[in-house]
């Protein structure tokens, strides 16, 4: 198992550098769903299935939700169009594809192997995990929600567009 673990935690620090060092916003997006499934699978490991499940479907799925929001917001126009014919090029989907199959099969091996002694698993219910949340972690959850409200906030002023206004005297005026 502690191979298991260091292989998901090396694919969890290439994936975060690569997420990184994109200039490219979707490449950097799908190494970021990469890094998310390696700690996903790091939770298992660590004896916490339901921590993985939360990981992948929280965060793997509306992080991808919130980039098409961001996207939609920006309003891209052609060259987003032209970006995105580059994305169905299968050489863009190698980088994390290979990585991914890795952590794939690697979790495989993990669910069906033979020797499971080696883990103590103790079930945390969701409830056990609301609880901790909303006590002991509190401040923590509000300010991670303000966090992204101004950041939804920043990516509406970012994409709006801005309109040259006249004051309502100089508008007969040509400048």
């Amino acid at each position: 198992m502690q191979v298991a673990f260091y292989i998901s935690a090396v694919i969890a620090v290439l994936s975060s550098v690569m997420v990184i060092t994109r200039l490219n916003a979707v490449h950097a997006l799908l190494y970021l769903i990469v890094s998310l499934f390696s700690v996903a699978v790091i939770f298992f490991i660590l004896g916490s299935p339901f921590a993985a499940a939360l990981e992948v479907i929280i965060y793997a799925g509306a992080i991808m939700v919130l980039f098409v929001f961001a996207v939609m917001l920006l309003n891209l126009g052609q060259e987003a169009k032209a970006e995105e014919k580059k994305l169905l090029s299968g050489k863009l989907w190698i980088g994390p594809g290979i990585l991914s199959l890795i952590l794939l099969v690697q979790l495989l091996i993990i669910l069906f192997s033979e020797n499971t002694n080696e883990i103590s698993v103790h079930a945390i219910s969701p409830k056990e995990v609301g609880i901790t949340l909303f006590r002991k972690y509190l401040l923590g959850v509000e300010l991670s929600g303000m966090l992204l409200m101004s950041g939804i906030v920043g990516a509406f002023y970012f994409g709006e567009k801005k309109k040259k206004s006249k004051h309502r005297f100089l508008q007969g005026e040509n400048n």
